[in-house]
């Protein structure tokens, strides 16, 4: 098989792999190749099998049976810095970088340069400002990687692979938290490592880039390889059908807005950090209202600041009439307003606690799940069940870690949240990232439900089709302020993105 100019037997071969847990069976017998030069997506629900396979790929965890190949060599590699060693390197979904470090550090860590046997930081230093330069990453190598945005974070992890030697270059999600420039530097990247002969291992639901990036795509269902196809005019509705074994169908629900008295306003708000400034939006009551823009562009920032994450220093927040300005989260709670952020690692979930509980967590000084000083652990035990089934979660594991759970269902505990107590006002923060086309479809078809039923519904998505398709009106926003205010007869894509650029081309 070729690809670009290059015509080779297999890079790596994974041969009959499969991988037990107790009670589950992860990968069940599942073959797979990659050529040098070529770009292999794996693509598949959460839960079908890609993080296991590529877990075992990178030397993270071992298959129960089954053998991997490098160059047709058997390899078992113990951990992930001997597989780096061998050329195979990985950007996993969710970072494993070492906060209290700095950029320059968690670029070399496991590799540094030695002087005289001690660490030569000068050496470090100017290597490190070597791979960000060729990357063309703004990043300064001493900052720690506590203070950097998830964007920057990303951007390490990236230039982390970049910095060897690669054979095997695996990216899981890469783009989640990139802006549309820093994504079409990756692009670029992967170009450059693919005409290098690298073979790349690419992990995406974005449909867009499997379409620019992808020779071949291998699809999982429930631990299975269900197909490798060339990528080159498959159609989005047999991807879709070969990944959840059903037609596409609508994606997104048709919503029915019968937008009311206004339930939520927003008025000059200016942040202690400048990221929003002398902005306004208003939410009213049976609408869905999106609010667009770029990674940074504030748009996030509004609601984190209403919902008083965000220090203030100007404006003005009501919520049904009522002044809620610089407010406490919980207060908010119980005033009717709940904000479900992006990051549901950092910010949404406990991950080493039960499903249960991180489900349960906004309403224990509610009833039913209180009875009098002490939880009614009965009481959440059968509400949580009734949600999880709601949600459509499965596997249903309410005592389970949620760290255990795959990314999907990661996100319908955190959306679960919002059903434990009557709220006025939802506010969903990037609610579809990192997950597949069919919990996407779920998760669309609740937020319709909510807004259907007479609630107010912000949703800041970056994905414009979330916004053109489910929304009554939108506000855009550039450089920390409202460009735009877009009715539902003006919501199309030529229009957002004009206002996207608004502020910069006026400046």
């Amino acid at each position: 098989m070729e690809f670009g100019n290059l015509t080779a037997a297999p890079l790596l071969e994974v041969e009959g792999v499969s991988k037990h847990y107790p009670g589950v069976l992860a990968l069940d017998n599942v073959s797979f190749s990659l050529l040098p030069g070529e770009v292999h997506v794996l693509f598949g629900e959460n839960g079908a099998g890609k993080s296991t396979l590529i877990s075992l790929i990178s030397g993270a965890i071992h298959p129960t049976s089954g053998m991997i190949r490098m160059r047709g060599e058997p390899v078992h590699f113990a951990s992930v810095n001997e597989a780096r060693s061998r050329g195979v390197t990985t950007v996993f979904q969710e970072f494993s970088l070492i906060p209290t470090m700095t950029v320059e550090e968690n670029i070399c860590l496991g590799s540094e340069a030695v002087r005289r046997g001690m660490i030569d930081r000068r050496a470090i230093r100017s290597e490190v400002q070597s791979v960000l330069a060729r990357l063309g990453f703004d990043l300064p190598p001493h900052a720690l990687v506590a203070t950097l945005s998830r964007a920057e974070q990303q951007m390490v992890e990236i230039a982390r692979a970049f910095r060897g030697d690669l054979s095997v270059l695996i990216l899981d999600e890469p783009t989640a938290s990139l802006t549309d420039k820093e994504a079409e530097r990756l692009f670029d990247l992967v170009a450059h490592a693919k005409a290098h002969g690298v073979g790349i291992i690419y992990i995406t639901h974005r449909l867009r880039e499997i379409e620019r990036l992808a020779d071949r795509i291998t699809v999982l269902r429930e631990g299975k390889n269900i197909s490798t196809v060339p990528a080159h005019g498959i159609s989005e509705d047999r991807l879709v059908k070969l990944m959840s074994g059903r037609e596409m169908g609508a994606v997104f629900p048709a919503v029915t807005h019968r937008p009311a008295e206004p339930l939520f306003r927003a008025e000059g708000l200016t942040t202690r950090s400048g990221s929003v400034r002398s902005a306004s939006i208003e939410v009213r009551a049976g609408e869905i209202v999106g609010l667009a823009g770029l990674v940074g562009s504030g748009k996030s920032e509004l609601i984190r600041a209403a919902f008083g994450i965000e220090p203030l220093t100007a404006g003005r927040v009501t919520l049904n009439g009522q002044e809620i300005t610089g407010a406490r989260p919980q207060k908010l709670l119980d005033a009717g307003l709940i904000y479900l952020p992006p990051d549901r690692r950092a910010e949404g979930l406990a991950m080493m606690r039960p499903c249960r509980e991180n489900l349960s967590l906004p309403a224990l000084r509610q009833s039913p799940y209180r009875r009098g000083a002490f939880i009614d652990r009965r009481a959440e035990r059968r509400e949580t069940n009734r949600l999880l089934t709601e949600m459509e979660l499965y596997p249903m594991r309410p005592d389970s870690d949620v760290e255990a759970f795959s990314g999907g269902n990661q996100q319908k505990v955190m959306l679960g949240r919002s059903l434990t107590r009557p709220f006025l006002v939802y506010a969903f923060d990037e609610p579809t990232v990192g997950v597949d086309v069919g919990t996407r479809a779920a998760i669309y078809r609740f937020i319709a439900g909510l807004c259907e039923s007479g609630a107010a519904v912000i949703l800041i998505s970056s994905d414009l089709p979330e916004i053109l398709h489910l929304c009554n009106r939108a506000y855009v926003f550039a450089k920390g302020q409202v460009t735009a205010e877009v009715p539902a007869d003006q919501l199309d894509e030529p229009t957002i993105l004009k206002h996207f650029f608004e502020r910069e081309n006026a400046a």
